[in-house]
């Protein structure tokens, strides 16, 4: 047989992973080796001397000819999966995926050329199934931050409105206080300030919670020294612990760290609030250790300890180290599950070492800082009782909540202040310019119709200039009150607010 090929390269050909057939310049099948057979089901012979469109469906035959005329004119290697989408039909009609590559062959006086076809099945399989995986992942990745954004929007309105019973309470609480003198009211007055309290602390730490699993809590890293932050911690936590009956020692700490000042806060006073609630006699301690290039922060207890046995479930929601699920519990078992988080989502590490009977440490590892960092200046916590003398001066209190504004503005009074009230930018301007001379501004952030207190000092300040003293009150805890400018002349108070704070507050403002 004239054309067949020496009998070295049949063997070649035949060994070949892909099929292989060999055809000239009018598209006659010329050679083709076992695999073309097992791949398109007729028997070897059937193949020679046929058309090469034998091979392919009857809609891509027309197409062909242009094809092969092309070619013929630009004869080149073409590689393996270059071109058009290719298709093969089978000898019982069935279709499947395939790619092709040429090659020219120089024989006596004409020009053969050699195809490799390669069933591409599979492959097209694989690829199909990435395309769904790829749509379904993007699918799910707009769920999941269009879910983030609604969690965010609820946490928004949920930390706003939850609070702002408490802060009707808190200040219905604090006008009480002044003005009940009968022994036994006044106890019950302190009951339920401490009742406030506990709600405020629970609410807190379920918004937190929720936060931190939405991932609505982003840090803000920077440079601070520790002294600041121990000295606000010493100041919310002496009386609490001398209550108890325990010491709380707060060592000297010179140290200045990188990481989120609030976030790190929010940790510490966690870990000491719970040692104090496990220790019954001793002391607490909070101290430094400088470990360059790291700074370990430790809160150590005398306390009851930690069974090595219930270690893995400290940081477990809800869950308390001896207290049984259905009794009587002494808060909420969410501190160390929040700690963990927070740890996690500033990229720290946190250790613990306990012994039952003898007491537990936790140290948490900062990274320290060569900056050079001013003390952030103390502020007032929100426990700390200042004995207030009667002031004269104008409030104009901005609050969109009809109870919140009752019960501030019978606080404010109480203490001597005239207070003017509104409930929108609107009417805020209206008094303004009916001749209302103020001193001061308190306004809640979050006001009806779109409008925030910033816009409502931003306009008030434009009328009694730069230096108006304001203070922003706010249920909302998200990183935009964060990032809010700030003055001197202005003061920002999270809800619930306790009435001592917001009068410390006012006092300062308006003290030369």
């Amino acid at each position: 047989m004239r054309d067949a090929p020496p009998e070295l390269a049949r063997s070649a050909l035949d060994a070949a992973p892909d099929a292989m057939i060999i055809v000239d310049g009018s598209g006659t099948i010329r050679y083709a080796n076992r695999q073309l057979s097992a791949l398109f089901g007729y028997p070897h012979d059937e193949f020679i001397g046929q058309s090469v469109e034998m091979l392919m469906p009857a809609r891509f035959r027309s197409r062909h000819r242009g094809h092969v005329k092309h070619y013929l004119d630009n004869v080149r290697f073409r590689a393996m999966g270059a071109g058009l989408e290719l298709y093969g039909e089978r000898r019982d009609g069935s279709e499947f995926p395939l790619e092709i590559s040429l090659s020219p062959i120089e024989d006596v006086g004409r020009t053969l050329v050699a195809a490799a076809i390669r069933d591409v099945t599979d492959r097209k399989h694989v690829e199909a199934e990435l395309i769904v995986a790829r749509d379904a992942a993007d699918a799910m990745r707009e769920l999941a931050e269009r879910a983030n954004a609604g969690k965010s929007r609820f946490l928004a309105t949920a930390s706003h409105d939850l609070r702002q019973p408490l802060q009707a309470l808190a200040m219905l609480n604090g006008t009480l206080r002044r003005t009940v003198t009968d022994a036994r009211a006044t106890e019950a007055l302190s009951q339920q300030e401490q009742a406030i309290s506990a709600m405020s602390k629970l609410l807190n730490t379920l918004l937190d919670i929720s936060k931190l699993e939405s991932g609505a809590i982003h840090p803000e890293p920077t440079n601070f020294v520790v002294s600041a932050l121990f000295a606000e911690l010493r100041s919310e936590f002496a009386s609490i612990a001398s209550n108890k009956g325990i010491a709380l020692e707060v060592d000297t700490c010179e140290d200045a760290v990188h990481s989120d000042p609030s976030l790190v806060e929010q940790i510490l006073r966690n870990l000491i609030s719970n040692a104090i609630k496990y220790t019954r006699n001793g002391v607490v301690r909070l101290r430094c250790l400088h470990e360059a290039p790291l700074v370990r922060i430790e809160v150590l207890d005398t306390g009851i300890g930690i069974p090595s046995d219930q270690m893995s479930h400290i940081y477990d929601a809800f869950y308390q180290i001896g207290v049984a699920a259905n009794s009587t519990r002494d808060g909420y078992g969410l501190g160390l599950s929040i700690v963990q988080r927070l740890v996690k989502l500033l990229n720290l590490k946190l250790d613990v070492r306990s012994e039952v009977g003898k007491g537990s440490a936790f140290s948490l590892l900062l990274p320290g800082s060569d900056a050079s960092v001013a003390a952030a200046p103390f502020k007032f916590g929100a426990n700390t009782f200042l004995p207030l003398k009667k002031i004269n001066a104008r409030v104009l209190l901005v609050e969109d909540n009809a109870a919140v504004l009752r019960a501030t503005r019978s606080l404010l009074e109480m203490v001597g202040y005239d207070v003017t009230p509104a409930v929108s930018l609107g009417e805020a301007l209206r008094h303004v310019h009916d001749g209302l001379h103020i001193d001061i501004v308190v306004t809640d952030f979050h006001l009806n119709h779109g409008e925030t207190g910033t816009q409502v000092i931003a306009a008030l300040r434009a009328e009694f200039g730069e230096s108006l003293r304001a203070v922003l009150t706010t249920g909302d805890t998200s990183t935009a009150i964060k990032q809010l400018p700030r003055d001197a002349h202005l003061r920002v108070l999270s809800k619930p607010i306790n009435p001592d704070e917001l009068l410390a507050s006012l006092r300062e403002l308006l003290t030369p």
